[in-house]
């Protein structure tokens, strides 16, 4: 007893939320074997000291299956325990663990609970309880009370467990409505919109089908939240210091807010109206995002940036992020937006949120700039120093608390604090910077120097407006402490305008970098974020100026140049492999940096600008920025004019990554016929396969030099090789050849599955569910479109997402299940308008005109079909496709309400666009549906034959479509079916130009 009381003592833990362990007073863990020993220990530690019987004991350890004996493997089960290190005393009634509640982590669980600290109690939680204690019958009936008032709290407290917690409760209790309705919720707070969707979707198939019911009122209310925008998205930069001071500018921020729709905060550099920015925004309720435009360079992207901070992704041609798709993306939101550092881009800026709050009455916007915005109904606010007397003393006092444990103002510190403050003339980002110096030198000391240094600085040229004077005092003298290793290093560091890991840090500044950034770091020049080593904007802009002074900075910029070739290079294959979505976060994190050492080898090594971009262009596509790519490539084209020797295949990967996307201009590669002789092999670049798809589109090459452009276009690699077995099958998909493309798709995508790649797997899939959604399988090419979104959810949420959302819809509702259909259309909507996708929302809103024309709603149908048609862009192939079908959708609408007239009308409309855009698809629709305006007539020869053409021109065949089965049963009444056969089969012998005539276009 002595021994164990040695071991384990007052300080002893036991944890039972998951398998049973213990500490010991020394926080020593205490391992104790065999599964029926530790359900005699928890048996015990369950009741926190209170005596249980041994008749309790057997109960609770056997059931009714207590063995004879059982009293005596009690007490042998006792001594085994003890052997092993745990308490356990005997008394005249059974045994007991002396310990109190608060060393059970279960009953602390119950205590926090009850207390209504449920965040604090469900850190508790390690597993399934009593995991490992064998077939005791108790452990089941207290894990699962313990399992209850777990769910329950979750269920009843926001935000308590993460979004991922959350979707596994929801998955292994899939009737409990209250958790689905949180996960809902959460999923929404966080913009995941479409998410959330498909969690109440889910929720409501199983109750369907396991209970017979609908969804509760709890459950309905997130789901109607989330369709009407209910919720919240909060995109903040977190704050790692206390907010100090600034109640009057609070106050008269919010004052500002509301009553104006664009508040400026206006200051000098460094005087803290970002901080002030956040902290106001952060106490205002609804949606907030907040957009730094400091990475943004004189006359750069501001749209971009705005889109990037709402979420928005680029997928394809047309879609860039544009002010159009920013106020799709805004309209009917009430949303503060936050733009950060406007002012070396304040007429961008006044511009873009001009147009904004023009167009989206529900937005508030709040900017900070060294200058105002100028534009009416702007509220401007000063954000002044503050005040040295006690609110710069406050924030030194705390910043310097933080980097020395202790430190504090008081009668011996306090002189030499004030006189600091009064020195920096209260500016907080001098103050924090002066507070971070007292980590290595004595306060009295930081005052002493600061004071020779900000005296020197502060004699210099009045020509120079004083924000300028007082942030190169405060830097500089931060500057001037520093060892010649350390300067060095600094002003290396600034080539990284995104920041730099460590092993980017030494590549580019030299070896000494290990050491010095970390240093750099604790004199509060450098801060870390997420692993990544950072300047302010303020102290990067300061020391890239002593870079250029050094005379260094070319060579120091090729080293970056040369860094990234190599990290973009060598991430080439994992990016076409298994591994790609992380590699995607490796270089993810260079984005910015990668940008700029584009643009600067453009004009300084255009060389070295070809090669970067030639490895960083498929980067580009598959993170979905697109017309970025598009844009830096179009700038390294232009800046070399012609291909330099030995980078031919490089130059033309850049012509035809800014053709494919509208940016090369007229004289593109997209603009002219490629011939052989460019591609002197197959391309060293896999990408360069996909981009000569994406330039020409169904390539319809002659059998004298299509083969041979073929041949070279396609490298050896497995990629390439699925790559081009995908593209064989979509050519012959557009010839109508749907058993042949199925053969070259399932060849595709059996390589793509090979390596384990996402989003060639994902392309192959959703064009094999075309394939067999022509052939007449619904089913079938739902389950593969489902499919396809599981293997690039891990992207994220894009265009092409909504996209694949409209085709799952569309086939739900040629299958008879239109609440399916309408889901999915819910959440196509959701996608669109979440990324700015006006075509998308479009679509969408066709679909959804359809599901109400066949519901029997013909107001609603309508109406939808007019939205599409209203917010869909107009001018290229995509958007055009989808005003096509929104007229036949109109057409059909009209024709169900006796209009014939309208009906043809929107018919030929349709017709003439299909045929203006070479369209096949949407040719065939017009001809489906003309036939329906032909048994209206009494045509019934002119029905059949408009269906066979339809049939023939997407090359599928018939009994899918209900309006299709349902206008050649009325052809067949009008003429019989033998006539009806031979007229049909006429009509298949049609192409774009006959149905074009057929129907008056």
């Amino acid at each position: 007893m002595g021994f164990c009381a040695g071991v384990l003592g007052v300080g002893v833990r036991f944890g039972v939320l998951g398998p049973l362990r213990v500490w010991g007073r020394d926080g020593v863990e205490v391992v104790v074997g065999g599964p029926r020993v530790r359900a005699l220990v928890a048996v015990l530690v369950v009741d926190a000291g209170r005596v249980v019987g041994v008749p309790r004991l057997v109960e609770a350890l056997y059931g009714g299956a207590a063995p004879g004996g059982a009293v005596n493997a009690v007490q042998s089960l006792v001594s085994r325990a003890r052997a092993a290190g745990v308490v356990v005393e005997r008394s005249s009634g059974g045994y007991r663990v002396p310990v109190g509640r608060d060393a059970v982590d279960a009953l602390r669980f119950e205590d926090l609970v009850a207390r209504g600290r449920v965040g604090e109690a469900l850190a508790l939680w390690r597993g399934v309880p009593l995991s490992d204690v064998g077939d005791a019958p108790f452990a089941g009936v207290v894990a699962a009370r313990w399992e209850e008032l777990r769910l329950r709290a979750v269920e009843e407290h926001e935000g308590v467990v993460s979004v991922g917690v959350l979707r596994e409760l929801v998955a292994a209790h899939p009737l409990r409505e209250r958790l689905a309705a949180r996960l809902v919720w959460a999923l929404r707070g966080e913009g995941r919109d479409a998410e959330a969707l498909g969690v109440f979707a889910s929720a409501r198939r199983v109750l369907a089908e396991e209970l017979g019911v609908g969804p509760s009122a709890v459950l309905v209310e997130a789901h109607g939240a989330v369709v009407r925008g209910g919720g919240v998205r909060r995109v903040l930069p977190a704050q790692l210091t206390s907010f100090v001071g600034r109640s009057v500018e609070l106050a008269a921020v919010a004052a500002a807010l509301g009553g104006s729709r664009l508040v400026t905060l206006t200051g000098a550099g460094g005087v803290g109206k970002t901080r002030l920015a956040v902290e106001a925004v952060s106490r205002v309720p609804g949606e907030v995002v907040f957009v730094d435009l400091a990475p943004v360079a004189v006359g750069g992207d501001v749209v971009g940036a705005v889109g990037a901070a709402l979420g928005l992704r680029e997928d394809g041609p047309g879609s860039g992020v544009s002010v159009a798709r920013l106020v799709v993306a805004l309209s009917g939101r009430a949303v503060v937006l936050v733009l950060d550092n406007c002012e070396h881009v304040v007429d961008d800026v006044a511009v873009v949120a001009g147009r904004l709050l023009s167009a989206c009455a529900g937005l508030r916007m709040v900017a900070t700039s060294r200058e105002v915005l100028g534009l009416t109904g702007e509220v401007v606010v000063p954000v002044p120093p503050l005040d040295p007397g006690s609110a710069a003393v406050r924030l030194f006092a705390d910043r310097a608390a933080a980097v020395c444990p202790g430190f504090r103002v008081d009668a011996v510190t306090g002189p030499s604090v004030v006189a600091i403050c009064v020195a920096l003339e209260g500016l907080p980002l001098a103050v924090e910077l002066a507070a971070a110096r007292v980590r290595s030198l004595p306060v009295a000391e930081v005052a002493a120097r600061l004071g020779d240094r900000f005296g020197l600085l502060s004699r210099g040229s009045r020509a120079v407006v004083e924000r300028h004077r007082t942030l190169e005092a405060v830097v500089g003298w931060s500057w001037g402490l520093l060892s010649e290793r350390e300067r060095v290093v600094a002003r290396r560091l600034t080539v990284f305008v995104d920041g730099a890991s460590l092993v980017g840090a030494v590549a580019v500044c030299g070896g000494d970098a290990a050491e010095v950034v970390p240093s750099l770091v604790d004199k509060s020049l450098v801060e870390v974020v997420g692993g990544r080593y950072r300047m302010s904007e303020t102290v990067r802009v300061f020391c890239a100026a002593r870079l250029e002074e050094s005379g260094e900075g070319g060579v120091v910029r090729a080293g970056l140049v040369s860094y990234l070739t190599g990290l973009v290079g060598g991430a080439a294959t994992g990016l076409l492999r298994a591994g790609q979505v992380e590699w995607l976060g490796v270089v993810g994190a260079e984005h910015g940096n990668l940008r700029a050492a584009v643009r600067w080898a453009a004009s300084a090594e255009v060389g070295s600008a070809l090669r970067l971009m030639a490895v960083a262009g498929w980067y580009f596509w598959l993170r979905g920025s697109r017309s970025e790519g598009a844009a830096l490539a179009a700038e390294v084209v232009a800046a070399a004019g012609v291909a330099p020797e030995g980078l031919a295949e490089e130059f033309l990967l850049c012509e035809l990554n800014a053709g494919a996307h509208g940016v090369g201009g007229a004289g593109g590669v997209a603009a002219r016929r490629l011939v052989p002789e460019e591609f002197p092999g197959p391309p060293v670049y896999p990408f360069l396969t996909l981009l000569w798809g994406m330039a020409y589109g169904v390539p319809e090459v002659s059998p004298e030099d299509g083969a041979g452009v073929l041949d070279r276009l396609v490298g050896g690699d497995p990629w390439s090789v699925a790559l081009a077995r995908v593209g064989a099958g979509m050519r012959f998909q557009y010839a109508g050849a749907v058993v042949e493309a199925t053969r070259e798709l399932e060849v595709g995508l059996a390589g793509f599955r090979a390596l384990g790649e996402r989003w060639g797997t994902s392309l192959a899939l959703t064009q094999l569910a075309e394939a067999s959604a022509v052939r007449g399988g619904l089913v079938e090419a739902v389950g593969l479109v489902d499919e396809a979104l599981s293997v690039v959810a891990a992207f994220g949420d894009t265009e092409h997402v909504a996209g694949m959302w409209c085709r799952r819809a569309e086939w739900s509702r040629l299958s008879g299940d239109l609440d399916g259909a309408w889901a999915d259309l819910e959440r196509a909507v959701v996608v669109a308008r979440g990324q700015g996708a006006a075509e998308a929302v479009a679509a969408a809103r066709v679909g959804m005109a359809e599901v109400a024309r066949l519901r029997g709603d013909l107001v609603g149908a309508r109406a939808w079909a007019e939205e599409a048609l209203a917010v869909c862009p107009v001018g290229w192939f995509a958007p055009e496709e989808v005003r096509a079908f929104a007229r036949v959708a109109l057409g059909r609408v009209a024709l169900a309400s006796g209009d014939v007239v309208g009906a043809r009308r929107e018919w030929v409309a349709a017709a003439r666009s299909g045929a203006e855009w070479g369209n096949q698809v949407v040719v065939s629709r017009v001809a489906e549906a003309f036939a329906g305006l032909s048994v209206v007539v009494g045509d019934g020869v002119g029905a059949a034959r408009l269906l066979g053409a339809g049939a023939a021109l997407r090359g599928g065949v018939g009994g899918v479509d209900p309006d299709v089965v349902a206008c050649s049963e009325a052809a067949v009444g009008l003429v019989g079916a033998g006539v009806f056969g031979v007229a049909f089969g006429e009509g298949r012998g049609w192409g774009r130009a006959e149905v074009v005539a057929a129907v008056g276009a």
